[in-house]
């Protein structure tokens, strides 16, 4: 999967802006002001951190060469995902809105409705 074609994906979700909160080289797609995609720009071959429920999270590094723990995150709840690597780009696809979704999931009632992703 392409950085572009990532990147395209994120913002076609409800309620989500992009942002580079740390740094220049640090992109941060978030949904109702929390972040569920950090993506190092800089980075080659390009990763992405995205929120991960646990049990899954151990069974995708298992899976895949690409799939580790996100630098500088909970690595119980965030995985480093290759966009280069073995995992197929809709099994990008599908861990993005996974990390969207559990953040969504995690908001309160009125912020799911102040943003429209209720």
């Amino acid at each position: 999967m392409h950085l572009e074609q990532l990147r395209d994906h994120c913002l076609a979700k409800p309620a989500v802006t992009e942002s580079f909160p740390f740094d220049e080289d640090t992109l941060v797609f978030k949904v109702a002001g929390k972040m569920f995609a950090v993506i190092g720009i800089d980075r080659l071959p390009p990763r992405v951190a995205l929120k991960c429920n646990p049990e899954r999270a151990i069974e995708l590094r298992e899976r895949y060469d690409a799939v580790e723990g996100a630098y500088h995150f909970n690595k119980s709840h965030w995985n480093d995902v290759g966009l280069r690597g073995d995992v197929p780009a809709e099994v990008v696809r599908e861990l993005v809105d996974h990390s969207y979704d559990l953040v969504v999931a995690g908001l309160t009632t009125r912020a799911r409705r102040e943003h429209g992703v209720d």
